[in-house]
């Protein structure tokens, strides 16, 4: 005997059902305006560049690449410099020649990829930049490499010109470049070693490109890798991120395509962010979680020796994901080095969310197979900081280290990582310079007077530990040398 809804029921449930409906559609409706209601889009917002390298458009070799990039940056010049100039002329606009922003003033244009060919090459290492970023996060790291490495720093598709080459870029449009460089690394280097770098997405598309290979029965390319604020896991909101775009593309409200619309003022860097970008990111990151999950045990170890930093604050990425959607994967030939937060007594005080707490089965748990190390203050007393291995790690005891965080600095970000505190546009220094130093921009006054967030300018830009993170990596190319060579690697040193 079936139950039926009364007649008074029946129309309580449809007046809910159409209650709840109109609130939905009501939110939704204001936060379309809302969005929609933002700062104008400028030029480097809504142009198309004819000349942006995609997958399908028939290059497929590293010099024809850089033939395309040139012919990029040609157009770029004169559809949105001049353009720009007339109608935007702040002093910081990086779309203005001869202001503090403009690229072209630097020694070297960082938009643009680069190529250090030595002489007496011994090896070569592939740095790969972010989303939203330029070859220039990888240009410390170039800098500081010996002097025998051949090293190309590619500049992603979408990159390097105007945020709006980010609108209709494909994951498949990254992969497809970083194929082509890694085909044209290998075969200057003969058979010699070829290492990567990636930051972010860089270490997306890095460890995508070996998944594929070993997926596919093929040998990996990559002696080691060497990961910095790796884009393994992205917050949830990153899921349905893609639906605002959708809806403004079927509105007609291009503001819709943007997380953020803001003034350019880096140099080499996009400030604003297309929801685009972050979907291209969430799929990249999709796609080596379902790869991971297919992989079977022979095949996982084939993942060439891993060295990962990663700090625990980190707003980009999920720091997290990078335990549970990869190392828990990983042997003992992998590394994890953890940056903590700064525990001083005071700075502990103030914590609201401590982003250890999510960790501590991690440091704690004996499970786990690879080698971690976590980067600590060795007392909250002081600001010295030691190397302590995570439980499960073998061998090694807390090593007090020869670095301390600065006074004024709580923790690290997503950001920071790849950049020393004397880099002339992150770096904490001042320094007489004819251009624009963001790492010191740090004003004081009354709130929502800036067009730039006060967000922005409190974000940590550079990495008191650098020198150590090259230090790992150098120690972590001569290690895997060692052992593709049928040799034993060095005890691993903290």
């Amino acid at each position: 005997m079936r139950t039926r809804i009364g007649t008074p029921s029946k129309h309580i449930l449809l007046a809910l059902i159409y209650g709840v409906s109109g609130v939905v559609i009501t939110l939704l409706l204001v936060a379309v305006w809302l969005l929609n209601s933002r700062t104008d889009l400028a030029i480097w917002h809504t142009s198309e560049l004819q000349h942006q390298f995609k997958a399908d458009n028939g290059v497929n070799n590293f010099q024809d690449y850089i033939a395309k990039e040139t012919l990029l940056f040609d157009e770029f010049e004169q559809l949105v410099y001049q353009a720009g100039q007339a109608k935007t002329p702040q002093s910081i606009n990086r779309y203005n020649h001869g202001s503090l922003s403009d690229p072209t003033i630097w020694s070297l244009n960082w938009n643009r990829t680069f190529e250090i060919t030595p002489n007496n090459a011994e090896y070569g290492v592939l740095l790969l930049h972010g989303m939203s970023d330029s070859p220039y996060a990888m240009s410390n790291i170039a800098q500081q490499l010996p002097k025998n490495a051949y090293i190309v720093g590619l500049r992603l598709p979408g990159h390097g010109s105007i945020p709006a080459g980010l609108l209709s870029l494909e994951p498949q449009d990254l992969t497809a470049a970083v194929r082509l460089t890694v085909r044209h690394m290998k075969q200057q280097l003969a058979g010699k070693p070829l290492f990567v770098v990636g930051y972010s997405t860089g270490a997306a598309l890095a460890l995508n490109h070996e998944l594929i290979n070993i997926t596919q029965h093929r040998p990996t390319d990559f002696t080691a890798m060497s990961f910095i604020s790796p884009a393994v896991g992205l917050p949830p909101i990153a899921v349905g991120a893609k639906w605002q775009s959708r809806i403004g593309s079927v509105l007609g409200l291009d503001k819709l395509q943007w997380n953020s619309i803001k003034m350019e003022y880096d140099p080499f860097k996009y400030i604003s962010f297309a929801v685009n970008a972050g979907d291209v990111v969430y799929q990249l990151a999709a796609e080596n979680q379902q790869l991971l999950s297919v992989l079977s045990a022979r095949q996982m170890q084939r993942i060439p020796p891993l060295l990962t930093f990663q700090s625990m604050a980190d707003a980009t990425v999920s720091s997290i994901a990078v335990v549970d959607g990869l190392y828990a994967h990983l042997n003992e030939k992998h590394k994890l080095v953890l940056f903590d937060i700064n525990r001083t007594w005071i700075n502990q005080d103030l914590v609201g969310h401590d982003p250890i707490t999510q960790f501590i089965p991690v440091l704690t748990d004996k499970k786990y197979q690879f080698k971690g190390v976590l980067i600590e203050n060795v007392s909250p007393k002081t600001r010295t900081v030691q190397a302590k291995p995570f439980a499960f790690s073998r061998g090694n005891r807390a090593q007090a280290l020869d670095l301390k965080w600065p006074a004024n600095v709580y923790s690290l970000s997503h950001v920071a990582l790849p950049f020393p505190i004397d880099d002339p546009l992150y770096g904490g220094q001042v320094a007489d310079v004819d251009h624009i130093q963001i790492g010191i921009a740090t004003a004081l006054g009354e709130k929502g007077i800036f067009s730039v967030h006060a967000d922005d300018m409190l974000r940590q830009k550079w990495n008191p530990f650098f020198d150590y993170m090259m230090t790992q990596i150098q120690r972590h190319h001569l290690q895997a040398t060692s052992l593709s060579k049928g040799g034993s690697a060095d005890p691993v040193r903290l």
